[in-house]
């Protein structure tokens, strides 16, 4: 009997869903095919956030099948509705003969395409993280949610990431029966330190070399520096509270790093580091003893960089505008939410988790362990074989 036959249709190649096409296509209980649409071009790409070219050091396309889809967009990306424009989508798509079609997003021309073409022809699921979080009353709202019920009339299987992206499906007219549990998740072993415990040796040796002491308690934040994260206020938060034991480590690039330096050019107590690529983060989470997630949006739909910490056992401290916080943070166990740009409720917070202590830290990044091990790259895949069983 043939294997059922699942067409995924997404932008470009990105570490956190490379594994979960490997995973699909080791297991052999289906066959896939991704369609990358933004072209080959997207292999190597200027990412704004990072204010850099970014090629990741881990490799994105081995282990499962795809096709790079010609993209005609004069301004190609995913910046834009009209950056992913496949002229042949559908005859590449047929070509192969799919039994069931996984659509990534749905806010570009070819996608949308894609939604409607399929519904009615072919099973169609999709797979989008968009929660309320950002949702301000007034017409914007209420257009925003018809334009979007609209969209997902063209859906038959949502699989959605957490909680609150559960809320956003059900607001735009998705059923329970159309919903399935598939968690965000990351590689969780890549980040697990293993028995010779190489990452965290490697980690206390670079402690000490940027200057901190073995008794500091280090508050970290990695990742794009972009208004959106909220450091500005986590670092002018942290500058105001007078603690020469506790040090903020902030790694990463993006087009808010100049501001940043110049806000704590004179505080000695703040430490930044360039960009680190996907082989060196296992070891980077593991400089801090708190990470730090104090997005203040619009747009940060998840927040993946916590799961990583969280695997890395690192206690966690992250906003409540943070689509991750509500299923992954549990205040007291394995960290805090704090109230999104709040400098006293951030300030209150970290000093909850400093005065806890090192030790009661550990006990936190160890529930963090715990609690991300339910959120993983297997259940994920066993999520999307799941979906299209009943078809």
């Amino acid at each position: 009997m043939a294997l059922k036959k699942l067409a995924i249709l997404t932008t470009h190649p990105i570490q956190y869903y490379a594994p979960v096409f490997r995973m699909l296509s080791e297991r052999k209980n289906i066959e896939i095919k991704v369609f990358y649409s933004w072209g080959g071009t997207s292999l190597k790409k200027y990412d704004p956030g990072f204010g850099r070219v970014i090629e990741w050091d881990i490799p994105l396309l081995d282990g499962y099948e795809y096709e790079f889809l010609e993209n005609s967009s004069t301004d190609p990306g995913t910046h834009h509705f009209y950056g992913i424009l496949n002229p042949r989508i559908k005859q590449q798509i047929e070509v192969w003969k799919p039994d069931t079609v996984l659509v990534i997003g749905w806010n570009y021309h070819s996608h949308l395409r894609a939604l409607r073409h399929f519904h009615g022809r072919l099973p169609v699921l999709f797979r989008g993280d968009s929660n309320l979080l950002d949702e301000v009353p007034g017409w914007k709202k209420i257009a925003r949610r018809l334009a979007l019920t609209w969209v997902y009339r063209y859906v038959d299987i949502a699989l959605y990431t957490g909680s609150a992206n559960k809320q956003y499906f059900v607001a735009h007219g998705l059923k329970e029966n159309q919903l399935i549990f598939a968690p965000h998740a990351v590689e969780n072993e890549r980040f697990t330190d293993n028995e010779t415990r190489r990452y965290a040796e490697h980690a206390l040796s670079w402690r000490r070399e940027i200057g901190f002491s073995d008794e500091d308690i280090v508050l970290l934040f990695a990742g794009k520096l972009e208004h959106k994260k909220g450091i500005d206020l986590l670092l002018e938060t942290f500058m105001r509270m007078d603690n020469s034991k506790m040090k903020l480590l902030i790694v990463g690039s993006g087009y808010a790093e100049s501001k940043l330096k110049a806000t704590a050019a004179k505080d000695t107590r703040v430490h930044f580091l360039p960009f680190q690529n996907q082989t060196k983060m296992p070891v980077v989470y593991r400089l801090g003893d708190i990470f730090c997630l104090p997005s203040r949006g619009p747009g940060e739909t998840w927040g993946l960089a916590v799961n990583e910490a969280m695997a890395c056992g690192k206690a966690v401290l992250v906003s409540d505008r943070c689509g991750c916080a509500a299923d992954l943070v549990k205040d007291g166990e394995n960290g805090y939410i704090f109230q999104s740009g709040n400098p006293d409720s951030l300030s209150d917070k970290i000093r909850l988790l400093y005065t806890s202590g090192l030790q009661n830290l550990r006990h936190f990044g160890l529930k963090s362990g715990e609690i991300i091990k339910d959120w993983s790259i297997g259940r994920l895949t066993d999520a999307i074989m799941n979906s299209i069983q009943p078809f």
